[in-house]
């Protein structure tokens, strides 16, 4: 399964784990852990953009605590219909792409976003894809947030550059990586990391001059 075959798949996802499924469930805790990070190190007007944004909940648990300039990726057709009816104040605030994550990155300046952050995201990018995660350390400024599932031993690191892969529901990959070794790489140092029952919270910050 290609990069664009996993994608074309998120794009058409209805039920479960599409927009509308999300926007059912809204803020969660997830959310939280999210904007209590962000307030811990950035101020409210730091430009912040999130990687498969879908309808948006926790961009709007960050709107609803301040923070306006919010921008988001999504690939799925009906995420951001669905956001302007669960959150029309967002949808009206924020910027938006309606596009692959590898299709729009490289569109963006350096630095231009003072926080980039991934839930549940990044763990689905095909190898094939894999130069995106220099472009992610290239356009963020100063934070970047990764909320992925890194497989059974998450504190262990990965043993090999190839991450291991699992499927969700039979029907979906997920590539498990260590985003540690992932992100250091590129100039940034981990300020914080906390594994969860299923993701492993990862916070990074940029040590490029």
């Amino acid at each position: 399964m290609d990069s664009k075959v996993v994608s074309r798949r998120w794009a058409e996802r209805s039920g479960e784990y599409s927009p509308e499924y999300y926007a059912y469930y809204g803020p969660n805790e997830t959310s939280e852990t999210i904007c209590d990070t962000l307030e811990q190190f950035v101020d409210r007007d730091a430009s912040i953009l999130e990687l498969g944004c879908s309808s948006g909940r926790h961009l709007a648990h960050l709107y609803e605590h301040g923070f306006e300039s919010l921008s988001g990726i999504d690939v799925n057709n009906d995420a951001f219909d669905v956001m302007r009816e669960t959150y029309p104040e967002l949808a009206a605030e924020g910027t938006f792409y309606h596009d692959r994550i590898e299709d729009v990155v490289d569109d963006f300046e350096e630095n231009q976003f003072d926080v980039v952050y991934s839930v549940e995201t990044l763990q689905h990018l095909h190898p094939d894809v894999e130069w995106v995660f220099e472009d992610l350390a290239r356009i963020t400024d100063d934070l970047l947030i990764t909320v992925e599932n890194e497989g059974e031993n998450e504190s262990e690191p990965a043993q090999s550059a190839d991450p291991d892969v699992t499927y969700v529901n039979d029907e979906f990959p997920l590539y498990h990586r260590n985003w540690n070794q992932v992100f250091t790489e590129f100039a940034f140092d981990e300020v914080d990391a906390e594994s969860g029952k299923r993701d492993t919270v990862r916070t990074f910050r940029s040590t490029a001059e």
